[in-house]
């Protein structure tokens, strides 16, 4: 979600307890739109800001990015307005997502003068604003001439300002009259309703409103009694109560392990939902630098196994089309057995055939039934029968030659199944080049060649050192989960050893798991968690509950031919686990 008024209340309120009174000792530039303000006080800090139309943040980060060799024209005008100067005040105007940092310094005269660094926190127009102590803009990161805007224009010389939120109400001061009158009356859901009439508040937290309420927030408030409704300002009176006591309480919200919302007050509206776990943190931003580097990673994964991604889906559409041609096709060719009887039976009968007959009625030997035998009225008993015999014949290679093509086509289906389950569970870039090897291997990317040396094209191979991951179970016990097909195969006939424990779930595409026995028998516990891993890492990760096959690995063989990954196993256990791995403690290898 982005940072709405309140996430920005609770960093006004962290920046002014620790920034306040502190000096701006470094000023940089790391990209166009962003800064990063070293200030001493006591301890040294660093003020992340970022005006990104994307994702734009302000947070305390201990993380350092490279600066430009040339610094930037607004961070040249900062450092020399800005050298050694201590900061005053951060506040926030009201709900407004806007902090405003006010400076004092020393000028060339040696003058002491206050300036201000307004930090918009607004989306696409989200902006860093220089201005002096009559709230004059010097300078901003981004211009905003009259072409691009015609509410305000952000340029040196004009007179900086908030921009008119037309018909909302500061959720701080609202009152019951008000709220009646203005955001109850609108002809909209209840939800959009509060994020559209109220400065500073989401979408995300309007539905967090509406379900503390009890009320639908796709429906109007105006067709709710007017008792619920008031109900609903009662709600929003006691959170904008805790914003006024800077009752702040930092909480990232995961689903099946993923970030998917943040607030600096308490979400309810995601207790309903399976696999949702709450974490809470002591300060904003941290929070804000958890969510948005988990957040990242997952894009940037995302993005960089698109091209993969798309390669994997097209290949499946492709097959699933041909498969589904095969056994169309394959299904066809079981009435080949009736023309062989038909061929036998004329064979047999066809002395009582008269000829010129378009068919006959014969007593079938097999069934002790009649059966009525179509004929060409051109052609003898005999010759029919052989022309029957000709089409059992031709739909018995067809049989044969399209089961032999659709097991083929059903495998390549179940491999290409299994590689996109890896890019599923795939978590950084040396993961997707081992699985960019493997389609390589087979096919579905074409191989790059370096330069032709003696006739023979040299294959450029890609170094793999992605590894599989490594759990260490409640009970001290090595458990070790393949990322893809290759690393599965290496884990359990090179790695694993006989009287180790092999875990997969059943029926469906997934990462093996050995568990280390160390030659003891495992506690049930073991068993548990390493089922509960099969289940996380497999195509069944969003269910409720998974079957997984666990077995000693001297039981496990690959069949000759098979693709990577794929193994036999005649005799097993089975446990139901759920997908759920948190417990689990990750070892860094």
């Amino acid at each position: 979600m982005a940072l709405d008024g309140i996430v920005i209340s609770n960093i006004a309120e962290e920046l002014s307890q620790t920034l306040t009174g502190g000096r701006i000792i470094k000023i940089s530039q790391p990209e166009k739109d962003e800064l990063v303000l070293t200030v001493k006080n006591y301890d040294t800090y660093k003020l992340f800001i970022s005006a990104s139309a994307s994702l734009p943040l302000i947070y305390l980060s201990k993380a350092a990015k490279p600066n430009p060799m040339t610094a930037p024209n607004f961070c040249m005008l900062l450092r020399k307005h800005f050298n050694s100067a201590r900061i005053l005040s951060i506040a926030q105007p009201g709900l407004e997502r806007i902090l405003d940092i006010e400076v004092e310094h020393l000028n060339e005269l040696g003058d002491l003068c206050v300036k201000h660094l307004v930090v918009e926190i607004m989306g696409k127009h989200s902006n860093i604003i220089l201005c002096d102590d009559k709230k004059q803009i010097i300078d901003s990161i981004k211009h905003v001439s009259g072409a691009v805007s015609s509410v305000r224009e952000v340029l040196p010389g004009r007179k900086y300002f908030i921009p008119a939120t037309q018909e909302k109400y500061d959720p701080l001061t609202i009152t019951p009259q008000d709220f009646l009158a203005h955001i109850a009356s609108k002809p909209l859901p209840a939800a959009k309703a509060l994020y559209q009439g109220l400065i500073g508040i989401s979408p995300v937290f309007a539905n967090e409103l509406c379900h503390e309420a009890g009320i639908d927030g796709s429906q109007p408030l105006s067709s709710q009694q007017e008792d619920y409704v008031l109900h609903l300002y009662s709600c929003l009176s006691r959170r904008m109560e805790q914003v006024k006591d800077r009752d702040f309480k930092p909480n990232i919200i995961y689903q099946d392990g993923l970030p998917v919302e943040f607030s600096s007050l308490p979400l309810t509206c995601y207790s309903d939902f399976n696999k949702t776990e709450v974490k809470e943190y002591a300060s904003i931003s941290l929070l804000l630098e958890d969510y948005y580097a988990a957040r990242n990673k997952f894009t940037r994964i995302r993005q960089k196994s698109a091209d993969l991604r798309r390669v994997v889906a097209n290949a499946i559409e492709r097959d699933s089309k041909k498969y589904d041609l095969q056994l169309k096709q394959l299904k066809d060719t079981e009435k080949r057995d009736k023309y062989r009887i038909y061929g036998e039976l004329l064979t047999t009968y066809g002395y009582s055939v008269t000829p010129g007959e378009k068919s006959v009625d014969i007593l079938n030997y097999y069934t002790n039934e009649e059966i009525t035998i179509p004929l060409d009225p051109e052609l003898s008993a005999i010759d029919n029968a052989k022309q029957y015999f000709d089409k059992y014949a031709k739909l018995k290679r067809t049989h044969s030659a399209l089961s032999r093509l659709s097991e083929e086509t059903r495998e390549e289906l179940n491999h290409l199944d299994s590689i996109r389950t890896a890019l599923d569970i795939a978590e950084s870039e040396e993961d997707l080049a081992q699985l960019k090897e493997e389609m390589m291997d087979y096919g579905y990317i074409k191989r790059h060649y370096g330069q032709v040396k003696n006739g023979k094209k040299p294959q450029k191979k890609i170094k793999i050192i992605s590894k599989p991951f490594h759990y260490l179970s409640s009970d001290g016990y090595d458990i070790y989960v393949g990322k893809n097909n290759y690393q599965n195969d290496e884990l359990t006939f090179q790695f694993a050893s006989a009287n180790d424990w092999w875990f997969h779930a059943k029926g469906m595409p997934g990462s093996h798991v050995i568990v280390r026995s160390k030659g003891a028998e495992l506690p049930d516990r073991v068993f548990e968690e390493a089922g509960q891993l099969a289940a996380y890492y497999s195509k069944g990760r969003e269910a409720d509950k998974v079957e997984i096959d666990y077995l000693e690995k001297r039981n496990v063989k690959k069949p000759n031919g098979a693709k990577p990954g794929f193994v036999v196993y005649y005799t097993n256990y089975s446990l139901i686990a759920s997908p759920k791995i948190d417990s689990l403690s990750l070892v860094s290898d």
